[in-house]
């Protein structure tokens, strides 16, 4: 009876085992596998093409060839977090990290700020390193003739303003066409949307430009690692460490003060030793005036 017990325990084991690892397998919690960029990627693709094809199918839309770009409010300036840099950058220039979606603003110390931005879609991308020629507050936008002949219709000049694409602040690139500069659509940060500009939120522009100088260097890149958002452990433990203790200069001095003189043999025996320790050549010669 005990045996056939065990076997009825068994059977039922076994039979309510399979089932419960097939629900954990169809149960798998949604966002817990890894994330790949080319899937990001391959998703923000599709939805480009999407756009296009609405504005395809919304026909031509033509703006005003002269536009007027609305307000210019006063935007405050708003710090970006702070992240810590594996490489010691030299602090005060600007790298662009387009696989990452963000800019970084090089501080002291292996640190910097790091703005969230909109990149280049796919065939505008570049890199390479420019310096930063001038800065503009509200700056005029003026489409140059490539973009107007991709999109017909876009106005020939839009004065600076809220309706401005290029937003609060432009921080020119060389002799580029390329800018870093702000923008009326905030949903298009962290997207690859732009046709090779690099687009920040308004507060986060106006920031940088109270850091950057015209003459700073900003350098493009495809990828940026040695990127975290927590600080090193060693700087964590350096703060727990003693200080070098300075060289013991009063010390020194002291024991300079205390070291004893010695006498030479001229102050022993006094003047006449002195006298017969002359050389001839140096004794001085005795003329009667």
């Amino acid at each position: 009876m005990t045996a056939l017990r065990l076997l009825t325990i068994a059977v039922a084991t076994a039979l309510v085992w399979q089932p419960q690892v097939a629900s954990a397998q169809d149960q798998w919690v949604a966002g817990s596998s890894p994330v790949f960029r080319s899937d990001v990627e391959r998703r923000e693709q599709a939805e480009e093409a999407r756009r296009a094809e609405r504005r395809k199918a919304a026909g031509t839309v033509t703006y005003p060839k002269f536009m007027n770009g609305g307000e210019k409010p006063d935007i405050a300036p708003e710090k970006p977090p702070i992240v810590y840099l594996d490489k010691d950058e030299p602090a005060g220039m600007v790298i662009v990290d387009t696989g990452g979606r963000r800019l970084l603003y090089t501080l002291p110390g292996k640190r910097a700020y790091a703005y969230p931005i909109s990149v280049g879609r796919d065939g505008f991308t570049w890199t390479g390193t420019e310096k930063i020629s001038r800065i503009a507050a509200w700056p005029t936008w003026t489409p140059p003739p490539e973009m107007r002949q991709r999109q017909p219709g876009l106005p020939i000049t839009v004065t600076g303003g809220l309706i401005n694409p290029l937003g609060a602040k432009a921080l020119y690139l060389g002799n580029t066409i390329y800018r870093i500069h702000g923008t009326n659509n905030d949903r298009s940060i962290g997207r690859a949307s732009s046709s090779g500009c690099f687009r920040m939120m308004n507060q986060h522009v106006v920031h940088l430009a109270t850091l950057a100088r015209v003459g700073t260097t900003v350098r493009v890149v495809a990828n940026y690692s040695g990127v975290s958002e927590s600080a090193p452990m060693s700087s964590i433990f350096s703060a727990f460490l003693p200080a070098d203790s300075p060289a013991p200069v009063a010390a020194t001095a002291k024991q300079q003060k205390k070291k004893p003189k010695t006498k030479t043999s001229q102050q022993k025996n006094g003047p006449r030793a002195a006298a017969a320790q002359t050389p001839a050549s140096q004794t001085p010669v005795s003329v009667a005036r």
